[in-house]
């Protein structure tokens, strides 16, 4: 059996800050082809991807995370280093220990302990393993998802082992997501000097109408599975340091978390509307430029979310409750392949200084993993 605490460990031991695979790709390669798994490898500009198959016959069970971490900071700024893995007082520090090294970790050691231990009559389990899901997300569970329809490879489940619990194990599973998309807003005007304002257009008023008409528009009031939308200004930018000329130029960026009332295109063109309002009623040009990083989406709940539930509370004896809250993870990726929800541990210090995970949950989220596989196949036998 692997022990998914000295996996744990070991994997934070890898200093995988995106997007450099840091050893932790080829760690578990080794691992998972050790134990009887096809291994592939799916990288991509630069970008370590793994996928992992046990197995030749469906169903097909995946599990899915990313061995990537956010910079460390300062050293010196953590009890211990950041990338030692030092367990005190039941606790495991480290960058990743709580997003996701001690997800991959746990979905691992299940995943191995279940094929080699319990293996199913008939039916696959396979990993998707990224490097590229703190950076831009172009070339890591894409890429997987990709190769995978290259080469004819399909989930027909899936679950992220993101955090997904805000205190306590077992509080929370993630059914879905906001969809998440910026907006880069430039106002044109023409400079000239303040004590000649005639000749010159100032961009600022019409971007700060502009602004504020967002800011104050309520998207929605929610829906069946989802919060209300929410939009908020990220920064406003002029560069002008002297104080007796008007700029030329002017910039901001929003943010926007939308539900399932909008997708990114409604938004696009909504928030064009409003910046050629804001532009005519001011007379100067505001041109707009978006990025977005996934759309709203969930999965219906049934079967397969109740089974996953059941599977939670049978290993802590919490009731999960279903939610769509929380920021955008690779799960936006993978809905467009197969039914995704995402189940995890506590993820309270993810990104922070100190990053830890007690022991305790990691063998906790290990035996959910192992469960949810024994109950899938078992379900899907009959």
């Amino acid at each position: 059996m692997t022990d998914p605490v000295a996996l744990t460990a070991d994997l934070i031991r890898c200093p995988s800050v995106t997007p450099k695979e840091g050893g932790a790709i080829t760690l578990l390669q080794d691992l998972l082809r050790d134990a009887g798994f096809r291994v592939e490898r799916a990288d991509r500009n630069g970008i370590a991807n793994l996928y992992a198959r046990w197995g030749e016959s469906g169903p097909v069970f995946g599990f899915n995370g990313h061995t990537d971490v956010v910079p460390a900071g300062p050293a010196s700024a953590w009890r211990h280093d950041p990338f030692e893995a030092v367990i005190e007082d039941g606790v495991l520090f480290g960058r990743g220990a709580a997003d996701m090294k001690s997800g991959v970790a746990a979905f691992v050691s299940a995943a191995i302990e279940f094929v080699t231990q319990t293996p199913p009559e008939s039916g696959s389990v396979a990993i998707l393993l990224t490097g590229d899901e703190e950076g831009d997300g172009v070339d890591g569970t894409r890429a997987i998802l990709d190769w995978m329809e290259r080469n004819g490879e399909k989930l027909d489940h899936c679950i992220v082992g993101e955090p997904t619990c805000p205190d306590y194990m077992g509080e929370m599973i993630k059914i879905g997501r906001r969809g998440s998309m910026t907006a880069y807003l430039t106002a044109y005007g023409s400079q000239g000097h303040t004590a000649y304002p005639h000749r010159a257009i100032n961009p600022i008023p019409g971007l700060v109408r502009l602004l504020d008409r967002l800011a104050t528009h309520k998207l929605d009031d929610g829906t069946e599975h989802f919060d209300p939308s929410t939009l908020q200004i990220t920064t406003v930018d002029v560069g002008n340091p002297a104080n007796n000329v008007i700029p030329a130029e002017a910039r901001a960026t929003i943010n926007i978390r939308f539900n399932d009332a909008h997708s990114a295109q409604s938004l696009e063109e909504w928030l064009e509307e409003e910046a050629d309002k804001a532009a005519q009623e001011c007379r100067v040009g505001i041109a707009t430029r978006f990025t977005v990083s996934g759309e709203a989406f969930f999965t219906e709940p049934g079967p397969f979310t109740d089974l996953i539930a059941e599977a939670v509370k049978a290993e802590t004896g919490a009731t999960p409750e279903f939610s769509t809250s929380g920021g955008t993870s690779d799960a936006r990726f993978v809905r467009n392949h197969c039914p995704v929800v995402e189940v995890g541990l506590v993820g309270a210090t993810m990104h922070q200084t100190d990053e830890m995970v007690e022991v305790e949950q990691i063998g906790q989220l290990q035996a959910i993993y192992g469960r949810i596989l024994r109950d899938y196949f078992a379900a899907n036998a009959n």
